[in-house]
């Protein structure tokens, strides 16, 4: 509707903050919320100068026994206290646990029983009892003296003999063995998968030694029970890992080989010295030689030999299945070697992508948080999904037997290996507590996951990031959703709370609320700062806000601590123009809306029904305002208009004479979490204007805001998120005229067959051939 400014008494445009702020104001600052800053942590979000961290060196020597898939392992563990803390015990992680068949995990899973089930689910809940936890058969202090040790599920203390003073260091040892899942049929992080056409296994162990917990300034000793979702929580140290295996494996692992000389061929040590030296995939161990070697099953044994400086974990690969691939990467001038170990099953595919992939990562990555500081970086392809540590990532994915793929593999491969090798940022360098925030690590590493596809290929078809792909999530059922400052453990839709949402939320700061160069600086700027050093939630929060110069408290709390989404209607629209007060054009105007307007229904029946009114019937009745016309000007009129423009100056008469269009638009905020408004406005002329204004704007009211547009052209539509910036759950209420929006469902096409697109068009390629030949 189009209304009338009178004169120039425009309307007040302070009524928002004259209004009492809300108490549960959106905009509060995070209190309670953030620890309080000390002297190990600051309000700015960097590392106190007197922040502190522990240390645990390992030397580990493991054998593994191909026969029973089981290994055998001891370990000397250097440990230091960093803190200004007595410790009279030691923590240890013992997350093999997990697979005893009382663990806690086991017992605490939950199902449901339907009508009709998966044999594959029948099978997991009927399967045999496995045995993989640790059996510790050793704990001696450096001189071989038994040590007090007591294990309370995936957790061991060690007690000391005597109390372990601040900057003292102790070496103890630990003899274990256990047996390793596979890991197609009981799942888990890591295992092994058999290949019974060549009688042949392929091991990813991870988990595989008892490891040091972290004891910080924040939490003490971190050792909450592993339940499956939480991850590790793991100090830095310096790893010599000796690894025994069949001697015709081939082995890839965190860190440096250090007796290439002894394990490895002339020929695959030329090969990796080309490697080395080459921007593009060098074959080390081919496929041939590969096949070759499953044929045959080695009696004798080697001893591969690696070592890692400054890393939190350690995992390694084992078979003689590998196919092995490497080249180098070029990161702030120093050379990286990206590496990659597949069995023939995985190939073409592997063998185009996967080393490519871990390149490609490296780069990103590096080019947003830190240089990759480690030598080399390591893919791994296993049975199942993917999984992460330093400098060595197990990735799922391989094509069909036939070596066709369908274009979901094809992406589902490069994006694992970009997320699994992203990792060696998120968490493994920048080492958050993903034992208590997976978001911290899961969901950083998905946002930066994100931004390497997009720089892989112009169509990339990205799972999660952009705004549009949380909106099932953000509008489903409060009591399915937890914050994503929740536990780990505790977290409900895992994928969406811990990876999704928090992506999104950083791709949401980074696009619409910050800007691209404050967000890139300040996420750069955590990443320095707490890199080989353990941030915690509030480190990341203050840095983002230290390091930019904007306040985020009320991004932080919406998206973070609440389950709220965004649902912003458009609720209300008003056009008013400037009167102009010329009698003449005022009136000429009011009379053609007075014409415009239409008849209601009841005035045109009685048109033909009333025959003659009474006063059409007596003419005697008519006055002076039977014959008035309102909208007549008069004399009158025009002398005090021309009294009116005498009193104006010229600036006045400009603004008068302006033709501005005033529209006020109300917004309502029905979903709870106050975002930016980006408002389109399409002008009558075909053009339009896109108009960005910051959250703050409901600071003075959460629920409900006006905002005054002031154009030069007539607008004749409003739309508000049009470019999808925000996750916003409802779009049909995001437009002014109304316009129908398109539902959010997936269409499913029926399909004929259970082919690939490569095995169709190889097969009607296959066809038409031959239908030519026959037809010659």
């Amino acid at each position: 509707m189009r209304n009338i400014l009178a004169g120039l008494a425009l309307v007040s445009l302070v009524a928002g903050p004259l209004a009492a702020l809300a108490q549960d104001t959106k905009f509060a600052q995070l209190g309670q919320e953030l620890p309080t800053p000390n002297t190990y942590r600051t309000a700015s979000g960097a590392p106190g100068h007197q922040y502190w961290q522990q240390r645990a060196d390992y030397t580990i020597k493991v054998e593994l026994d191909d026969e029973n898939q089981a290994i055998t392992g001891s370990e000397t563990i250097t440990y230091t206290n960093n803190s200004p803390d007595v410790l009279s015990y030691l923590w240890v992680q013992l997350d093999q646990n997990i697979f005893e068949p009382n663990s806690m995990s086991n017992l605490t899973q939950t199902a449901e029983l339907r009508q009709e089930i998966p044999l594959r689910a029948v099978e997991y809940m009927t399967r045999e009892k496995f045995d993989g936890g640790f059996k510790i058969s050793k704990v001696a202090d450096r001189g071989g003296k038994a040590l007090q040790y007591t294990i309370n599920n995936t957790m061991m203390r060690i007690d000391l003999p005597s109390p372990l003073k601040p900057k003292q260091s102790i070496t103890f040892s630990i003899d274990w063995k256990h047996n390793i899942n596979n890991q197609k049929t009981l799942g888990g992080r890591s295992g092994y998968e058999y290949f019974p056409e060549d009688d042949n296994y392929l091991y990813e162990m991870a988990q595989w030694f008892p490891r040091m917990a972290v004891y910080d300034d924040v939490n003490g000793w971190q050792h909450k029970q592993f339940l499956g979702s939480g991850e590790f929580a793991l100090p830095f140290g310096d790893y010599k890992v000796s690894i025994t295996v069949p001697a015709d494996h081939v082995v890839a692992a965190t860190g440096e080989l250090q007796n290439a000389n002894q394990v490895l061929s002339s020929t695959h040590q030329k090969r990796w010295a080309e490697a080395a030296k080459s921007n593009e995939p060098v074959v080390i161990v081919t496929q041939e030689e590969a096949t070759k070697a499953e044929k045959t099953k080695a009696k004798n044994k080697k001893t591969w030999v690696y070592s890692a400086d400054n890393v939190r974990d350690f995992a390694w690969a084992s078979s003689r299945k590998f196919i092995w691939d490497a080249m180098n990467v070029k990161v702030a001038g120093k050379n990286v070697l990206a590496m990659s170990y597949y069995p023939k099953e995985a190939n073409p595919l592997w063998g185009q992508y996967s080393t490519e992939a871990v390149a490609h990562t490296l780069e990103v990555y590096s080019k947003h948080t830190i240089d990759y500081p480690y030598p080399v970086a390591i893919s791994v392809h296993g049975p199942v999904g993917g999984m992460e540590y330093p400098m060595l990532s197990f990735n799922g994915y391989r094509p069909e037997p036939d070596g066709t793929y369908s274009d979901r593999i094809k992406y589902g491969l490069i994006s694992v290996i970009i997320h699994e090798v992203g990792h060696n940022f998120f968490p493994m360098i920048i080492n958050s507590d993903e034992r208590q925030w997976t978001w911290m690590d899961e969901g950083l590493n998905t946002f930066m996951q994100y931004l390497a596809e997009q720089e892989w290929e112009r169509t990339y078809p990205s799972r999660r990031g952009e705004p549009q792909d949380i909106v099932e999530y953000m509008k489903s059922a409060k009591n399915t959703q937890v914050p994503i400052m929740t536990n780990s453990e505790s977290v409900l839709q895992f994928g969406n709370n811990a990876y999704g949402k928090p992506a999104t939320a950083l791709n949401v700061l980074r696009e619409t609320v910050m800007g691209r160069e404050l967000f890139d600086y300040a996420f750069k700027e955590y990443s320095k700062r707490w890199a080989f050093k353990h941030p915690m939630p509030a480190d990341f929060f203050r840095t983002m806000e230290d390091a930019s110069g904007v306040d985020l408290d009320w991004f932080w709390r919406g998206w973070f601590y609440t389950t709220d989404h965004t649902d912003i209607a458009m609720t209300d629209v008003k056009w008013y123009t400037i009167d102009s007060q010329d009698p003449a054009f005022v009136n000429a105007q009011m009379r053609e809306q007075q014409n415009k307007a239409p008849q209601t229904l009841s005035q045109q029946r009685n048109l033909t029904d009333i025959k003659k009114t009474r006063v059409e019937l007596r003419p005697q009745l008519n006055d002076f305002y039977n014959n008035y016309d309102p909208l007549a000007t008069t004399a009158a009129d025009e002398q005090a208009y021309r009294q009116f423009l005498g009193q104006l100056t010229p600036e006045q008469k400009e603004k008068l004479n302006s033709g501005l269009n005033f529209y006020e638009v109300s917004f309502a905020n029905q979903g709870g979490l106050v975002m930016p408004l980006i408002v389109r406005m399409a002008y009558e002329d075909g053009s339009e204007e896109v108009v960005n204004i910051p959250a703050e704007i409901w600071r003075y009211n959460n629920d409900e805001i006006t905002k005054v547009f002031i154009t030069e052209k007539p607008v004749v539509s409003f739309e508000l998120d049009p470019y999808l910036q925000t996750a916003d759950t409802d779009l049909s209420n995001n437009t002014f005229p109304r316009q129908v929006a398109p539902s959010r469902f997936e269409i499913f096409k029926q399909q004929n067959s259970r082919m690939n697109p490569m095995q169709r068009e190889r097969a009607t390629s296959s066809r038409s051939g031959g239908q030519s030949g026959s037809g010659q």
